[in-house]
């Protein structure tokens, strides 16, 4: 029993692509993986952060590659991948962390700034999804996890988030799972999507201002983690997954389930 446990959550031999994953719960959930032996491929526009990044996981005795990339660009995701393989062989798991947000009323909200929230966060998740898959197919088996948030399932009062892009971003983004995981599903390829409640990342500093209002309204009681998500990011790249796929799952504290 303890061999078949340890078999489903074994990520030796097993690479790690993770976008965005340089800080925050992207680079937790880098560390996670590559603490349970992944190689690790985090990539990001801030190349600075990502070295700094890699450094601390290497620390931790893991095999880490990190590379710039903008992922609304095609031809920057295809370079990752190709240096990816070039340095592991294999790419395994994929997760579309990588995301950006604009605050600003409905009535005002820049156009150019939607486009912007739009092609990250959405566009960026399609294009690497597309390019990775490739590589799955070929492979006959991968992991595909999108970052989606709690944002997805409602609509958000102005006063606590005002962010129409990156919520409607992120509710695509779990109809884009669904769509990936019935396209893939014959390569033995899951996608899943993790919706992320209030954690305190550098994205949501401005929930700093409405803390007790936002912690009053989650069961829990309390803001997420960082660790909190080590759990599911383990079952959704390993093995234990093999037969759960177009699912979108919530960390949140049971906030999705009392709105």
């Amino acid at each position: 029993m303890v061999n078949k446990m340890n078999s489903l959550l074994d990520f030796t031999n097993k690479t790690a692509i993770i976008s965005g994953g340089s800080r925050g719960l992207g680079e937790q959930m880098a560390t996670t993986l590559g603490e349970a032996g992944a190689n690790i491929v985090i990539c990001s526009r801030n190349i600075e952060q990502c070295t700094k990044t890699a450094t601390k996981l290497q620390n931790k005795g893991v095999n880490v590659l990190a590379l710039p990339c903008d992922v609304s660009k095609k031809e920057e995701i295809d370079r990752v991948i190709s240096k990816t393989i070039a340095k592991f062989g294999t790419i395994d798991i994929l997760i579309n962390n990588s995301g950006t947000s604009w605050m600003a009323p409905f009535l005002d909200y820049p156009e150019d700034k939607w486009d912007k929230v739009l092609e990250v966060n959405l566009k960026g998740s399609f294009l690497f999804s597309q390019a990775v898959a490739k590589q799955m197919v070929e492979q006959k088996q991968g992991k595909i996890i999108n970052v989606s948030s709690v944002t997805a399932f409602n609509g958000t009062p102005p006063q606590l988030l005002d962010a129409i892009a990156y919520n409607t971003s992120k509710g695509a983004l779990i109809t884009l799972t669904k769509e990936l995981a019935i396209k893939l599903a014959p390569y033995n390829i899951q996608v899943n999507a993790i919706a992320p409640g209030f954690f305190p990342t550098k994205i949501t500093t401005v929930f700093e201002d409405h803390y007790k209002q936002i912690t009053a309204r989650i069961p829990a009681g309390r803001l997420g983690e960082l660790t909190d998500l080590d759990g599911i990011i383990l079952l959704l790249s390993g093995e234990a997954s093999n037969y759960i796929t177009g699912q979108t799952i919530a960390i949140d504290g049971g906030l999705s389930s009392s709105l």
